[in-house]
């Protein structure tokens, strides 16, 4: 008997970003210079998808006992990423202004999207407890680091420019 089977000490959690659901496939609208958006615009829109799919988890993922349960991770996310958060405001009202659309909008479509998740996703609470996990990671140090659990960008229009 070798003496790694007698430790008793549990394995090393392993964090890591690996807890992006599949991308549901959207074809770009054939006006896609048009309507597309930059990696500038790209990277706004998605610190925001974040921000907003961790919220919604965090009041959606209770224990049996009825309690939310993810709340310190994400009172540890927003201060983690308080400055962040805040330039990125900023960033999100030119984009919205430049592509005339509506912040409150926006923001509530990706809510919404999110909140209807868990119904087809039985590891929607284990994968965001894995999404805190990655964005408190110490290595961690900008939110561009830290992919959605959910890309919602094909489903709500919003497309990479093509390169070139």
């Amino acid at each position: 008997m070798s003496l790694a089977a007698c430790d008793p000490t549990p394995p090393e959690k392993k964090i890591s970003a690996d807890y992006q659901a599949p991308v549901t496939a959207v074809a770009p609208p054939t006006n896609l210079r048009s309507v597309c958006y930059n990696d500038t615009d790209l990277s706004a829109f998605r610190v925001r998808m974040v921000q907003q799919q961790l919220v919604v988890a965090a009041l959606q993922c209770k224990g049996a006992n009825g309690k939310i349960y993810l709340d310190d991770e994400y009172a540890a996310f927003i201060k983690k990423f308080s400055p962040e958060l805040s330039s990125n405001a900023n960033e999100l009202k030119s984009l919205v202004k430049r592509k005339k659309a509506n912040l409150d909008v926006m923001v509530t479509e990706i809510a919404n999207r999110t909140a209807q998740r868990p119904v087809h996703d039985h590891e929607f609470c284990s994968r965001y407890q894995r999404a805190f996990d990655w964005a408190l990671f110490a290595e961690v140090t900008s939110l561009t680091q830290v992919p959605a659990p959910y890309d919602l960008g094909p489903e709500m229009k919003v497309f990479p420019c093509p390169k070139g």
